[in-house]
C-alpha cells in the first residue's frame, strides 16, 4: 500500500509540473511612463536652443530670426507636453495564451505509461496481499515441489521402461528403475526390478540390500523374516555393504538402540564407498552419540581396520568374548601378492550351525598383515547375533582377489573350525590355500 501511495503522489506532482505554465499565464499590463517622454522632449528642447544661440552668437542669424526660432521652439515643446498629458498613462497588452493541447497530450502520455508500467510490474492485489499470504504460498510451493518430483520420477520410470524394452539385459537400467520405484513408493515393482538384476549379474550384496530396503519400507519399517533373510545374505557377501548397514543403522536408531546404529553407520563411514553421503552419516552418528551422552570427539578416529568399536559399545565389547586372532600370509602367497595390487582381507567368525551371516568381522588390506585382531561383540551385524551368543565359531581369513565378501574361486584362505569363543590363547591363522 505504501508503494502505491508514493507512486500516486509522484504522478500528481509530475502532472502539476506539466500544467503549471498553462495555469500561470495571465493578461499582462504594460505601463507607459509619460515622465520619460517629457524628459526626452525637454532634453531635445535644450539641445535645439543651444544650437540656435550658437548660430546667433556667431552671426549666422540676425536678431529677428533668432527670436522667431526661439518662439517656435517653445511652441513645439508646449505642444508635446499637452499631447502627452491627454494620452492614457497605462496601455493594456494581451499576450496570446498557451494552447492546452500540449499539457493535455503530455498528461495523457504520462497516465498511459504509468498504467502500463503498473500492469507489467504487478497489481494492487499482488502488492498488498503477498505479505499476508506468504506462509500459505510457501506451503503451496513445497506441495507443488513434491508433486513435481513425483511427476519427474514417473517420467524417469517411463523413460527407463522404454529403454529396457529395447535393452532387456541392461542391469544398470533395471537397478535404476528399482531405485526410482522405491522413491515413489512402488516397493513391489522395485523388488521385481532388483530381482531381474540378480538374474542378469548374480547375487551381489548391494542388490540384496536394495531388496531388503524395499521390503522393509513395504512392511512399515519392520524387519520381517523375509527382510532378515535378505539382510543375512547381503552381509554374508559383504559385511560393509552400504545399503544394508544404513538400513540396519536407521532401524536401530528408530528403535532407540543407538549403540547398534552407530556400529552399522560407522562401518559405512570407514569403508568410504563412493556414492554414499558420508557427511550425512557422520551427522547421524553424532546425533546417536549425543543421545547416548557420548561426545563426537571421543569417538573420532575409530577404524574398521582394527575394529569398529565406538565408546558407545566399549562396555558391551569388554563384557563379551575377546577372541584374539593372529593372521599372516605364507611366504609364497606373500611373494605373489607383492607383485600386484593390494588386496582386501576379511577376517570373520560364523556360527557352527551353517548360518552364513558373520557374528563378528574385520576388514583390512593384505599389506596390513601380519597382525593380531580381536573379535568381539562390537563387530556384530545385530545385537542378537554376536560372538557372545554362541559357544563355538568357525573363523576364516580370506584374501579376496575380487574385493567382495565370501569365499570365491581364486581367493586365498585360512580357516579354523569349531573354535571356543572364550579361549584365552591367540588363534593362529596362516593364509596358505588357494580356493579352487
Amino acid at each position: 500500500m505504501e508503494f502505491l501511495v508514493i507512486g500516486l503522489i509522484f504522478l500528481i506532482l509530475l502532472l502539476l509540473i506539466v500544467w503549471r505554465p498553462f495555469f500561470k499565464q495571465k493578461t499582462q499590463d504594460i505601463r507607459v511612463d509619460s515622465s520619460l517622454r517629457d524628459e526626452t522632449n525637454i532634453r531635445l528642447y535644450h539641445e535645439h536652443k543651444k544650437e540656435i544661440e550658437k548660430d546667433y552668437g556667431e552671426g549666422g542669424i540676425d536678431e529677428e530670426n533668432y527670436q522667431y526660432l526661439l518662439a517656435e521652439l517653445d511652441n513645439t515643446l508646449l505642444q508635446d507636453i499637452e499631447t502627452t498629458s491627454t494620452e492614457e498613462k497605462v496601455t493594456t497588452t494581451v499576450i496570446k495564451p498557451y494552447s492546452p493541447l500540449w499539457p493535455l497530450g503530455l498528461s495523457v502520455f504520462i497516465i498511459i505509461f504509468s498504467v502500463a508500467l503498473y500492469n507489467k510490474q504487478g497489481s494492487y492485489k499482488i502488492l498488498t496481499e503477498l505479505p499476508a499470504g506468504h506462509g500459505q504460498q510457501e506451503a503451496k510451493s513445497q506441495e507443488e515441489m513434491l508433486k513435481q518430483r513425483e511427476v519427474d520420477a514417473m517420467a524417469h520410470i517411463e523413460k527407463l521402461q522404454q529403454h529396457i524394452e529395447s535393452n532387456p539385459e541392461d542391469s544398470e537400467a533395471w537397478y535404476n528403475l528399482g531405485q526410482t520405484y522405491v522413491a515413489v513408493g512402488g516397493f513391489d515393482e522395485a523388488v521385481i526390478a532388483f530381482t531381474r538384476v540378480i538374474k542378469i549379474e548374480g547375487e551381489h550384496a548391494d542388490i540384496l540390500g536394495a531388496i531388503a530396503q524395499a521390503l522393509y519400507y513395504k512392511n512399515n519399517q519392520q524387519i520381517s523374516a523375509q527382510v532378515q533373510e535378505y539382510i543375512d545374505k547381503a552381509l554374508a557377501l559383504d559385511i560393509d555393504d552400504p545399503s544394508t548397514n544404513i538400513l540396519l543403522g536407521m532401524h536401530n536408531f528408530i528403535g532407540e538402540n543407538y549403540q547398534q546404529a552407530v556400529i552399522h553407520w560407522q562401518r559405512v563411514i570407514d569403508a568410504n564407498n563412493q556414492g554414499v553421503n558420508i557427511t550425512a552419516l557422520k551427522e547421524a552418528v553424532a546425533e546417536a552419540n549425543n543421545r547416548l551422552g557420548v561426545s563426537s570427539s571421543s569417538s573420532a578416529g575409530q577404524s574398521a581396520s582394527s575394529s569398529v568399536d565406538t565408546p558407545a559399545d566399549t562396555a558391551q565389547a569388554i563384557a563379551g568374548p575377546q577372541l584374539k586372532v593372529s593372521v599372516r600370509l605364507s611366504d609364497d602367497i606373500a611373494k605373489q601378492l607383492a607383485q600386484g595390487e593390494d588386496r582386501v582381507v576379511f577376517i570373520y567368525a560364523v556360527p557352527t550351525n551353517g548360518q552364513r551371516m558373520p557374528l563378528a568381522a574385520v576388514k583390512m588390506k593384505a599389506s596390513d598383515l601380519p597382525t593380531v585382531i580381536v573379535l568381539n561383540n562390537s563387530q556384530a551385524m545385530s545385537s542378537e547375533n554376536n560372538i557372545g551368543s554362541v559357544d563355538k565359531v568357525h573363523v576364516y581369513a580370506i584374501v579376496s582377489m575380487q574385493g567382495g565378501v565370501g569365499i570365491k574361486s581364486g581367493d586365498y584362505k585360512a580357516q579354523a573350525l569349531g573354535i571356543d569363543v572364550n579361549r584365552s590363547e591367540t588363534l593362529e591363522l596362516v593364509v596358505n590355500k588357494l580356493v579352487e
